[in-house]
């Protein structure tokens, strides 16, 4: 019998309806205006809040996917509900949402279980968490049929940021996989506040330097509710060749409702290898 992680969130942060959720996201992708990018993508940066409020820069990422396959896309995000020192992958058969299920790539799972003793199969962090959950319907509207690895990570201290990075290069590096850093960046600040401290950010990924990107997370120059998940993402594209990054959308929440007094930033990246 196939043990299935059901969607938690399906009717809050996004639409529960398949056909409703169908249009939706097809309508964003549809809308979404990215730049002309060089290279091959070893990586993106997405963001997770409901759909109203960072869809439009969640699909300016997932578009650049259409057209193409991979043997696994690989999905890091941050706990947001339960503590646990490491990276969890979700020991189950697959990730439900209201498009069908997701399988799991279970060989993938089990190479980075053994790779590192940082990573660990668990449930923890998957039960009730949305991060990695509302990146399937944009996957799975792009992609069509593919199989994901669905890690979560608990404590986002360096050591286990950099050993998680380092895990998924060695375990990538022979296959043809795609990895996803889930993130929002600062959290209910005045707008322009917001603004400077998500620049900051921004120009760490865009410059590639996931040591200063993840000492600045450490004393709170930056912020990111998913800055581990960026740090181990952006360590691993740049070991599996990625030497290039590119900003392809941001906002945050005040732009799309024009509540400007506490908003939350969102940010779509790539890691591109360009020859």
């Amino acid at each position: 019998m196939s043990r299935v992680r059901h969607p938690a969130v399906a009717g809050a942060f996004y639409d529960g309806d398949p056909e409703i959720l169908r249009r939706h996201v097809d309508l964003l992708l549809a809308r979404a205006d990215v730049p002309t990018i060089k290279g091959s993508i070893k990586g993106l940066v997405s963001p997770h809040a409901g759909y109203m409020y960072s869809g439009s820069t969640a699909a300016a990422g997932y578009k650049l996917l259409q057209g193409k396959s991979y043997d696994a896309v690989i999905l890091v995000g941050p706990s947001h509900r339960e503590f646990f020192n490491g990276a969890s992958i979700y020991p189950g058969d697959a990730y439900r949402t209201p498009l069908g299920d997701v399988p799991i790539h279970a060989g993938v799972r089990d190479e980075l279980a053994k790779e590192s003793t940082a990573v660990m199969v668990s449930e923890s962090g998957h039960r009730s968490e949305h991060c990695l959950e509302v990146q399937l319907p944009f996957l799975q509207r792009v992609l069509g049929e593919f199989s994901i690895v669905p890690i979560i990570i608990g404590n986002q201290r360096r050591e286990f940021c950099f050993t998680l990075g380092s895990a998924l290069s060695t375990v990538a590096r022979t296959k043809n996989v795609l990895l996803v850093a889930s993130s929002d960046l600062s959290h209910y600040h005045p707008y322009a506040e917001a603004v400077n401290l998500d620049k900051r950010a921004i120009a760490f990924i865009e410059a590639m330097d996931d040591e200063t990107l993840m000492e600045k997370l450490e004393d709170e120059h930056v912020e990111a509710c998913g800055g581990g998940p960026v740090v181990a993402v952006l360590h691993a594209a740049k070991h599996l060749g990625a030497n290039r990054s590119q900003v392809l959308f941001y906002c945050n929440s005040g732009d799309v409702t024009g509540d400007r007094d506490a908003v939350v930033g969102y940010l779509s990246a790539a890691f591109l290898q360009v020859d």
